[in-house]
């Protein structure tokens, strides 16, 4: 059994041959999906910004295999990305991601204040 890592994978794209449903749909419910709406979850949290209706992100967690890298964490959440987003039949174009790796990034402290 190989060793797991948790990955924060944010998944970036662009709306594109929404219906008119859709693009009302979203546009009603932009106030659920702002700035503060922005969490990592395994099911993918959605954010856009209403005007322009061009652009959103998703953000994931993934766990899965250290051996199979950023690059097998991006796919999972790509693949979580495009399977939520045509369920909601919404239209999207190339999804890009970025990856972290929270068991290998290096946390900066600070040292203790002086007196």
């Amino acid at each position: 059994m190989s060793e797991q890592h948790t990955y924060r994978v944010i998944v970036r794209g662009t709306w594109d041959g929404l219906t008119e449903q859709a693009r009302e749909r979203l546009l009603t419910e932009a106030g659920e999906h702002g700035m503060t709406s922005m969490r990592f979850t395994e099911e993918g949290s959605l954010s856009y910004e209403p005007a322009p209706l061009k652009h959103f992100s998703m953000r994931f967690v993934v766990v899965s295999d250290a051996a199979d890298g950023d690059e097998m964490a991006a796919a999972i959440a790509e693949d979580r990305a495009e399977t939520l987003l045509r369920g909601l039949d919404y239209g999207f174009g190339e999804l890009k991601s970025t990856v972290t790796d929270l068991d290998t990034m290096k946390i900066n402290r600070k040292p203790a204040s002086r007196r």
